[in-house]
């Protein structure tokens, strides 16, 4: 097999699989901690979208192989993830105008 067959069936180990299993646990471990804080709304939105955003990239990266797939394939996905993270900041104001809107 030439080099580049190999390259196009490489996949991750299963120590790397470990190794972001554990970092997307901590992540996950870190957005708990923050539902218990008492942070500003805006804040707390903010961090948990941020590192909803990571762990998403690191699950699209790694477990579903879009890591190693050829890149047209990624240039054709990350268009939409931007789309979907643009979409999410465009609604964002507007769920914070109907927290407000809340009786309390």
């Amino acid at each position: 097999m030439s080099e580049a067959q190999v390259r196009t069936h490489e996949s991750g180990s299963r120590k790397l699989f470990l190794y972001v299993w554990f970092w997307l646990l901590a992540l996950t471990g870190v957005e708990v901690f923050l539902a218990y804080e008492r942070l500003g709304v805006k804040l707390m939105l903010t961090l948990l979208m941020g590192l909803s955003v990571i762990k998403a990239s690191l699950i699209i990266s790694y477990f579903m192989h879009l890591r190693y797939e050829k890149r047209s394939l990624v240039l054709t996905l990350m268009p939409a993830m931007v789309f979907v993270i643009v979409l999410l900041f465009a609604f964002f104001p507007d769920s914070l105008r109907l927290l407000e809107m809340r009786p309390r």
